[in-house]
């Protein structure tokens, strides 16, 4: 990726002490001292997170009960652990109690283990495959829906639901910590939440005197408060409905619109642009002009040809499908070309580290040629993350051993789906989850949902008609519980390199938060169970993926026959043509690779949309512009202004879905529609 994907400056590297423009060797000594990892880990860190991790939880479940998206809490996450932390400190000492300095690796330890714990909440499926298995979502399918069977109905129950949980969700911390290094260090992925929540906690622990950090905390609660401002004021807007507001502004005309081209003043995104490399923006928007501007227009006008006219727009033997299919198909061809040469690095580095008596390539810093161009911080940075290893063999034994109980358990709860189905998405976990995390350390859309309907077809598909629907929605939960699991650890695995925090701290609040999740999370989905009438679709709380998740289910019955027409042909041509472009980066001199376009980051407009690669784009324009105007004042305060976006957008989330529990909804509906012709 090269090393504009990195951003790196007093504020993201030390935190405190440390003056600009200081010798490398005086500006390490200031540093202020890492503590041990097990004192990163604290009691009161703990119970801090188990509070939020409720309040997560519950805001979480209200959001995939009623409009299906969940946005990323990580930056709110880190802001509340800090105020309750601080709240609390304030407290004992006016008790006249000392505490312990709060530092900020237990900062970002909280915010790992609230992750872990409300990510279950979205992984777990409350609002989506565990939903579609009950009575009500296959009454509101229909007895008489072609494959809809009332035996293939698996109700809630807190029991199963617990069980489940702690059968297969701790599977994907294990899959890729081997890589850590490898995703953060070597690829130097952004992962742009989890560094705006790592410069968020760097600029509430720093101290005064670094005059240059100073500044851009300064720069960061200055756009922090632009952006959450926005997003109060966006919301008076945005009615009741998913077509009111600034979100749907069609900036670029309403034809343009109706192909998702539009630009929906996200922060986000925007903050997002400006962190991500050019290439990554550029290749964001390439996809949706490839996608939404020429691929799916022409395949619509294939309808009642290659499939039948007037279906859902969730439906997989339409254009759905192509668009689902396709895009995953340039995802996996990219994941596998990466993969496959991160496998071959590392034997060869082995290889050599063997004949130099040397250590493995995944638990030592290089210190070759290359190692030694990198500065001082940075080179602190590789250090501290790398010291507390986590040994591959841990993470090969975790893996396997977790793996064994989970095929051994699975079929308990599920009798449809057979030990060896179990075993087989096992086998093929680790490949998506890198898939998964590759493509969050690009462009901070995890697309476990997507892997997840991918393992649900296949499932259902081998299994057939007796049990297929039921096996189908279990095997996307084992996938997406891995893939989301996965990519949650690496984005918190960059905040905690950036905040010098230890890797080994990390993955046990990781565990902890896991473990703390697979009970939460069932416990406060059946608050809403017992509370309210979930999926009924006049009520508060549709429930929309429910249906669309069984019926998926129901079509993967009938096997890749239901697809629609040459789906499957051009699914190997996109996927052909990702390993080419890939290759092609590789083979290339660096002053034509830079230009070639990623095939991950061209995937997702594909199926999200090309709207959120138009806003990644204005903030590519931006930090080019502000680069060719001032180069020094761009590198010092771009990841300070880009935070601030993120940040305040992540933090509206949370008094938004507070407004939304409580039922209060925008007064003004803004929506745009063509004027009458005279």
């Amino acid at each position: 990726m090269g090393t504009e994907a990195e951003i790196m400056g007093p504020l993201l590297a030390a935190g405190a002490g440390g003056v600009a423009g200081a010798a490398p060797e005086t500006e390490v000594e200031e540093r202020e001292a890492v503590p041990p990892w097990r004192e990163q880990v604290t009691a009161r860190g703990l119970a801090v997170s188990a509070v939020l991790g409720v309040l997560f939880c519950l805001i979480t479940h209200k959001l995939n009960l009623t409009v299906g998206i969940i946005p990323s809490l990580n930056v709110a996450a880190g802001l509340l652990g800090y105020f309750l932390v601080r709240t609390w400190t304030a407290a004992l000492e006016r008790l006249g109690v000392v505490s312990k300095p709060f530092t900020k690796q237990e900062n970002t330890v909280i915010q790992t283990c609230v992750v872990a714990c409300y990510g279950l909440a979205f992984s777990g499926g409350f609002g989506s495959y565990m939903l579609a298995m009950d009575q009500r979502t296959y009454e509101l399918i229909g007895p008489d829906y072609p494959g809809n069977r009332a035996v293939d109905v698996m109700n809630p129950s807190l029991g199963w639901m617990i069980g489940f949980m702690f059968v297969v969700s701790f599977l994907g911390l294990f899959s890729l910590v081997a890589l850590r290094k490898v995703m953060v260090i070597d690829y130097k992925l952004t992962y742009p939440s989890g560094t705006a929540t790592a410069m968020l906690i760097n600029s509430f622990h720093t101290t005064t005197g670094a005059e240059l950090a100073d500044k851009q905390v300064r720069c960061l609660g200055k756009y922090l408060s632009i952006s959450f401002i926005w997003n109060c004021f966006k919301w008076f807007f945005s009615g009741v409905g998913d077509s009111c507001g600034f979100d749907n502004f069609p900036s670029l005309g309403l034809t343009a619109f109706k192909n998702t081209f539009y630009f929906d003043f996200s922060p986000t995104y925007i903050g997002c642009g400006l962190i991500c490399p050019h290439i990554v923006n550029c290749s964001t928007l390439l996809g949706a002009i490839i996608s939404w501007g020429f691929l799916w227009p022409y395949i619509s006008t294939k309808a009642g040809d290659w499939y039948p006219a007037n279906l859902g727009s969730n439906d997989f033997k339409g254009l759905y499908g192509y668009k689902v299919f396709i895009s995953v198909s340039v995802i996996l061809g990219d994941g596998l070309y990466n993969l496959i040469k991160i496998i071959y690095a590392t034997i060869k580095e082995i290889m050599n580290a063997r004949a130099k008596q040397g250590r493995l390539p995944l638990v030592r810093v290089q210190e070759d040629d290359e190692g030694s161009k990198l500065s001082a911080e940075e080179k602190h940075l590789n250090e501290t993350f790398i010291k507390d290893s986590i040994p591959p063999w841990l993470a090969g034994s975790g893996y396997v051993g977790l793996a064994a109980i989970s095929i051994a358990t699975v079929p308990m709860i599920f009798p449809q789906i057979k030990w060896y189905l179990v075993l087989s998405a096992y086998v093929v976990a680790p490949l998506l989850a890198f898939c998964n995390s590759y493509g969050t350390g690009l462009t901070d859309w995890n697309l476990a949902s997507t892997y997840g309907k991918i393992g649900l077809f296949i499932f259902a598909s081998w299994v057939g008609q007796n049990g297929g629907v039921i096996a189908g929605l279990a095997a996307c939960g084992v996938m997406m519980s891995i893939v989301s699991t996965a990519a949650d650890l690496m984005q918190d695995f960059k905040t905690g390199y950036l905040t010098l925090s230890s890797p080994r701290s990390m993955f046990v609040s990781q565990l902890i938060g896991t473990a703390l999740g697979c009970v939460v999370a069932p416990l406060t989905f059946w608050l809403y169970w017992s509370a309210f009438d979930i999926g009924n679709p006049d009520g508060a709380f549709k429930a929309p993926y429910a249906v669309i998740f069984r019926e998926m289910s129901i079509l993967g019955v009938e096997g890749f026959s239901a697809l629609p027409q040459h789906c499957l042909a051009i699914c190997s041509f996109f996927f052909i043509a990702s390993l080419v472009i890939n290759l092609l980066r590789d083979v290339t001199p660096n002053n034509v690779s830079r230009f070639i376009p990623i095939p991950m980051a061209m995937a997702i407009p594909f199926y999200i949309g090309a709207y959120f690669a138009i806003d990644m784009f204005v903030g590519t324009v931006i930090l080019f512009v502000w680069e060719r105007v001032n180069r020094k004042e761009c590198d010092d305060f771009a990841g300070a202004v880009a935070s601030g976006l993120i940040c305040g957008d992540g933090i509206w989330t949370v008094p938004s879905a507070i407004l939304s529990i409580l039922r209060i909804d925008p007064p003004i509906c803004m929506y745009f529609k063509p004027s009458l012709s005279s």
